[in-house]
């Protein structure tokens, strides 16, 4: 185990509330031992620091922004995290929801029109295509024609790379570069610091139809998000508390 692991399996006896809560550890950082660690991870040697500032942003892959002044150097040095809060280590945590048309028109993703259909159909902003659905407001991937399938599985493994970057790192002036997955529980919660590369390189994987006709891209699921308020959104989740093993 290197020093970052060690540092990272450590545990913050009263544990973790939000990341707001992140930011006022961070900024109270020449008190707080686990901003301390953090930043050690980061590559700073605690004596060479001389002031860091953090805040909680919004609308970015990144949750909170820190800026750490070193000693001799001129221009602080930033750090974007991304922060995610668990309570079961089992639990799915949602990394990126938007409508199907918002993937093309915000990301770029260029997806042609069967492959829209395709999403849509599943998600159920479309009506379902075949008879008797499941569910009669949308489709299970298992239910589509086998050409469509392979349509859909083929276009996202041609184009896993952008996707993973996009839904877990970002783009930006405020892309991810760091994921802090901290337990928020009361009494000796457990935190771990990864990397953003070591983080994809853990999600990513082969696209292939999920046990319950979804897709799963790698350990990412890609599912209908269901609820409200946007029921006909895809929606892509994680579980977090791997980060805790690797």
């Amino acid at each position: 185990m290197d020093n970052a692991q060690l540092l990272g399996s450590l545990t913050a006896r009263n544990g973790f509330k939000n990341e707001h809560d992140i930011v006022a550890r961070f900024n109270d950082w020449s008190n707080e031992l686990n901003a301390q660690k953090w930043l050690q991870i980061m590559g700073y040697e605690i004596n060479k620091i001389e002031l860091v500032e953090a805040r909680v942003i919004s609308r970015h892959k990144a949750d909170v922004n820190v800026q750490i002044k070193v000693k001799l150097k001129h221009v602080a040095d930033v750090e974007n995290i991304q922060v995610k809060l668990v309570s079961n280590p089992k639990g799915f945590n949602q990394i990126d929801k938007r409508p199907v048309d918002a993937y093309n028109e915000v990301l770029n993703w260029n997806m042609p029109s069967n492959i829209v259909s395709i999403l849509k159909r599943f998600t159920g902003e479309l009506p379902p295509s075949t008879p008797n659905p499941r569910d009669r407001r949308r489709m299970f991937i298992d239910e589509f024609p086998i050409e469509e399938q392979n349509e859909l599985i083929d276009f996202l493994q041609k184009n896993k790379a952008l996707i993973v970057n996009d839904i877990l790192r970002g783009r930006g002036e405020f892309t991810a570069e760091w994921v802090l997955v901290a337990q928020k529980v009361e009494f000796n919660a457990r935190w771990v610091l990864k990397k953003i590369v070591d983080v994809i390189n853990h999600y990513d994987g082969d696209v292939k139809l999920s046990p319950r006709g979804s897709i799963n891209i790698g350990r990412i699921l890609l599912q209908r998000k269901g609820g409200t308020p946007d029921p006909t959104s895809l929606q892509f989740k994680i579980n977090p508390a791997e980060l805790f093993d690797i």
